[in-house]
C-alpha cells in the first residue's frame, strides 16, 4: 500500500502548490481550507515549514472517536468516510492527535489526506513522496 510522506521539508517554500492540487483534483475546490494536507510555518520564512495530514494511525483514534461510524478504518492504516452517516459532529477533528483533520464549513464533513498522492506531482521542490509501506504482520 502506498502512504504519504514528507520526505524533505528543508527543501519546502511555502508555495502551497500541494494544498491547492489536493483542493481542486480531490475536494473539487478552489480553496486551500478543503484540502487534506495543510503547510504551515515554522515561525517565519527562514525557519521552513511543515506539512500535516492523515498519518493513517492503525488503530485510528478519530475513528473510535465517531458515533455513527461514518469513519472506517483501512486496512493497514488510515480512514475512509461514509458520508451519509456523517452527522458533523466534530469528534474525528479533535480525536485526532496531530490535528489532521479539517471540516468542510459547507458539508460540515471532515476532510483529510486520503494518501493519493496529488499533491506530490505539483510540489516544485520534491518534498512529498508515496512511498511504499508494508502491511504490518496480524498478531
Amino acid at each position: 500500500m502506498k502512504r504519504l510522506k514528507a520526505i524533505d521539508m528543508k527543501r519546502c517554500i511555502g508555495c502551497y502548490s500541494c494544498v491547492l492540487a489536493c483542493a481542486r483534483l480531490v475536494h473539487k475546490s478552489i480553496s486551500w481550507q478543503k484540502s487534506g494536507i495543510q503547510i504551515h510555518s515554522l515561525g517565519g520564512l527562514s525557519t521552513g515549514f511543515e506539512a500535516t495530514y492523515c498519518l493513517a494511525c492503525d488503530p485510528p483514534p478519530c475513528a473510535e472517536a465517531c458515533p455513527t461510524e461514518a469513519l472506517k478504518p483501512k486496512k493497514g492504516g488510515g480512514i475512509i468516510l461514509v458520508s451519509k452517516h456523517c452527522i458533523g459532529c466534530g469528534n474525528c477533528a479533535k480525536a485526532c492527535p496531530i490535528g489532521a483533520i479539517t471540516f468542510d464549513s459547507e458539508s460540515q464533513k471532515p476532510i483529510f489526506c486520503i494518501h493519493c498522492g496529488q499533491c506530490v506531482n505539483f510540489c516544485p521542490h520534491h518534498c512529498l513522496s508515496l512511498v511504499d509501506v508494508k502491511e504490518k504482520p496480524k498478531k
